[in-house]
C-alpha cells in the first residue's frame, strides 16, 4: 500500500509519525542507553549529557538556517574553533577581559559570515564550495594566529556558566541554549524574515519574482550563522577551560546529522529548529552511550558515520539528499 491508496485517518497517522518519529527515536534511544548502561538515566548523568547536547545545539541553530535557506555552512566547525581559541587568548583567565573577548569574537564570526556571504551572493559560488573553502582558511588562519600552540584560557564566570548548574538543577548553559533556540523559532516562525528563508529554500527564483531580495536573505543568514558559531566556541572555552587547537571539529558531519535528523530538508525551505535540538540530543545520546560502553575510538567513529547514515535513510524527509 502506497501513501496514495492510505485512508484519511491513515494518512493522518503517518504524517503524525513522521512528524514525530525524531523525538520516539530520541526516547528509544534513551530507554536503550538505560537498559545496556544502568544508571545512564540518572539525573547527575544526564544533566552532563544535555550540557554537551547544548553546544552542539547552538551550533545546529547556525546549519538549520543555512539549510532552510537552500544552502549549507561547512565553516561552523572551524569558526567553533578559531573563536574558541581568540576568547581563550583574550580572556586569560580575568573576567574584566569577558567584554573584549565577546566583542573580538563576534567581529570574528561577522567577517567569516561576511566572505561566506559575497562569495554566495555575489560571486554566485555555491554554498558548499565557498563555506568548505572559507572552512580550510579559516583552520590555516589560526595555525597561524596560534603557531600551533594555542595560548589563554576561559574566564571564572565563563567557566561558571558552562560547567555549574542554576540553583543546582539546569545548567546555565542549557539556559542559554534556550534562550538561543527560542529567539531562533521566533524568528523563524513568527517574523517576515524567517518566512522569507523558508521561502527562498523553496523557491528562490519564485521569491524573487515576488519582490524579495533573495541574495540579502542568502547573505544575512551566512552572517547570522557564523556568529552564532563564533558565540558557541565563546561559551565551548568555559567548558574545556583551557584552549587547544580544533576544539570544534565534533560540530561538523554530526550538526549537519543532528539537523537533517530532525526533520530539516537538506534541499531546504521545510524543517523547524526543535527537531535540530532533539536530533543535537540523540547525536548526542550516542556519542555518549559509545564512550560509556568503552568502545575504541576508531569504532566509535565508525559508528558515528553508520549511525548518520542509517538515521538521515530513515528520517529525512527527502528521498533523494543530494550537498
Amino acid at each position: 500500500m502506497n501513501s496514495r491508496t492510505l485512508t484519511a485517518p491513515g494518512k493522518k497517522i503517518s504524517e503524525n509519525l513522521n512528524k514525530y518519529m525524531v523525538y520516539i527515536l530520541l526516547v528509544v534511544m534513551l530507554l536503550l542507553a538505560q537498559l545496556y548502561s544502568p544508571g545512564y538515566l540518572e539525573g547527575s548523568h544526564m544533566l552532563g549529557v544535555i550540557r554537551l547536547a547544548a553546544f552542539m545545539g547552538m551550533a545546529a541553530i547556525s546549519q538549520t538556517i543555512a539549510i532552510l535557506s537552500g544552502g549549507i555552512d561547512l565553516s561552523i566547525p572551524t569558526t567553533i574553533s578559531f573563536s574558541y581559541i581568540l576568547a581563550a587568548q583574550l580572556m586569560m583567565g580575568k573576567d574584566e577581559n569577558i567584554g573584549k573577548a565577546l566583542i573580538g569574537v563576534l567581529i570574528l564570526g561577522l567577517i567569516i559570515g561576511v566572505i561566506n556571504g559575497a562569495g554566495v551572493c555575489l560571486m554566485n559560488i555555491p554554498p558548499f564550495i565557498m563555506t568548505l573553502g572559507v572552512s580550510t582558511i579559516t583552520k590555516g588562519a589560526y595555525m597561524i594566529y596560534t603557531k600551533g600552540t594555542p595560548k589563554g584560557r576561559t574566564a571564572p564566570l565563563i567557566s561558571t556558566i558552562s560547567n555549574r548548574n542554576f540553583m543546582g538543577v539546569v545548567p546555565y548553559i542549557v539556559i542559554v541554549w534556550v534562550i538561543f533556540a527560542v529567539i531562533a523559532m521566533i524568528i523563524l516562525h513568527k517574523t517576515p524574515y524567517g518566512r522569507r528563508i523558508y521561502s527562498v529554500g523553496s523557491n528562490a527564483k519564485a521569491t524573487q519574482f515576488s519582490g524579495t531580495n533573495t541574495h540579502g536573505i542568502i547573505f544575512s543568514v551566512y552572517i547570522v550563522s557564523a556568529v552564532v558559531a563564533a558565540l558557541t566556541g565563546f561559551f565551548l572555552i568555559g567548558y574545556t577551560g583551557e584552549s587547544y587547537l580544533n576544539a570544534g571539529a565534533n560540530y561538523d558531519t554530526q550538526v549537519i546529522a543532528a539537523v537533517i535528523i530532525g526533520g530539516t530538508s537538506i534541499t531546504g525551505g521545510k524543517g523547524s529548529y526543535l527537531g535540530s535540538a532533539a536530533g543535537a540530543l540523540i547525536m548526542t545520546v550516542f556519542t555518549d552511550f559509545l564512550q560509556i560502553v568503552k568502545v575504541a575510538e576508531g569504532f566509535r567513529i565508525m559508528g558515528q558515520g553508520a549511525m548518520i547514515l542509517i538515521l538521515i535513510a530513515l528520517y529525512a524527509r527527502e528521498k533523494q539528499v543530494r550537498v
